[in-house]
């Protein structure tokens, strides 16, 4: 898998990381979708997942508390942060305490 190259982080996620926050994101917001079947680069807004700012305050919400990590709504690379599950699992990668 290459590794999406971010303003974000120069730390990327590995496989098992974005399989890790998929199945998170599935679970978190009830999604009829496998884990598995989530691509990495597809957005989470829109053609991707379809997911909504609601859905991005969940997500934000339960990797906060899983991965201890401080994400805010006012946070200027919110959209970078969440474009899609590579560009979250590598925020999560190159900031995470737990």
């Amino acid at each position: 898998m290459p590794a999406l190259s971010s303003k974000i982080s120069s730390t990327t996620a590995d496989a098992a990381l974005l399989l890790e926050v998929a199945e998170l994101v599935v679970s978190a917001l009830n999604l009829e979708v496998v884990a598995t079947d989530v691509q990495a680069d597809d957005p989470l807004y829109g053609d991707g997942l379809g997911l909504d700012s609601i859905d991005i305050l969940e997500i934000a919400l339960v990797v906060s508390k899983r991965y201890g990590l401080q994400l805010r709504a006012d946070q200027d690379d919110n959209h970078a942060i969440f474009h899609s599950l590579r560009s979250l699992g590598d925020h999560i990668a190159s900031q995470r305490t737990k």
